[in-house]
């Protein structure tokens, strides 16, 4: 059956957007992985499906790379309100909003959580920083802003074999859920980071990677409100105050449509 797809993508993370409002479709773990794989599907970091809400205007799942679902995508979430024009969105990770101001998007996620029940942990541990290390790596911040990170703070980011060093990190044991890894250097009230996404790997960019990252950078007073995000595939900023939801405003592009051949 063929199935009209949008490629997209926020600061170089991309994704395969299938509209399921009307024509409802089952996406499997194997399914998920076959449209994300780059040589013999579509090839994406993350496959978004649309479905109704109740809630919401729609519903967005998130299916990582190899198939596993998550609960949150900062650039996914821009780059559905540009491509449908959604207010409210409902996710596993909470009910987001958004809306386009010209060339840019502006999304709103959840207030952020630092309980370790919250993140989750596999046992109480403080997360601010969390007393615990991985090679040069050590003492991170713990934040879920709809899904779980950790924050390095670094004087160099090349420091850091994150490729090598981040799928440890991602399966540890402690993280019963998997988190996903961020590397920072702080500078004046901007922010150089890089993330490697449980599930998808090293990516240019990572939408709740920066809104974690700026909230731990606020929170310890390495920056202050709004504060500039600079990754690889460009730059966000961010803007929080304690007790608040986080915002997020950067692009979104919209790269192609095409259709797909599926079961």
């Amino acid at each position: 059956m063929l199935r009209q797809f949008h490629k997209m993508h926020g600061l170089g993370n991309d994704f395969v957007i299938l509209d399921a409002r009307e024509q409802p479709l089952e996406m499997t773990e194997a399914l998920a992985r076959h449209i994300a794989d780059r040589r013999e599907g579509i090839g994406c970091d993350q496959l978004i499906l649309l479905e109704h809400s109740d809630r919401a205007d729609l519903r967005m799942r998130i299916f990582n790379a190899d198939g596993s679902e998550v609960q949150s995508c900062g650039n996914a979430t821009r780059c559905v309100v540009r491509l449908t024009g959604a207010a409210t969105i409902e996710t596993a990770g909470g009910l987001l909003s958004g809306a386009s101001e010209g060339d840019a998007v502006e999304v709103t996620l959840v207030e952020p959580r630092f309980e370790w029940d919250a993140i989750p942990l596999a046992y109480p541990l403080p997360t601010d920083p969390l007393p615990m290390g991985w090679e040069n790596l050590d003492r991170p911040y713990a934040v879920n802003v709809g899904n779980p990170h950790l924050v390095f703070f670094v004087d160099d980011l090349e420091d850091a074999d994150l490729e090598g060093i981040g799928p440890g990190i991602e399966t540890d044991p402690l993280f019963p859920e998997r988190i996903n890894v961020n590397v920072a250097s702080v500078g004046v009230n901007s922010i150089r980071l890089r993330t490697f996404e449980r599930g998808a790997g090293l990516t240019r960019a990572c939408g709740t990677g920066a809104c974690a990252t700026a909230i731990a950078a606020i929170r310890t007073r390495l920056a202050s409100s709004p504060v500039n995000v600079h990754m690889a595939g460009g730059s966000l900023t961010i803007a929080w105050a304690p007790g608040e939801p986080v915002r997020m405003r950067g692009s979104a592009t919209h790269v192609f449509k095409g259709f797909i051949d599926l079961p």
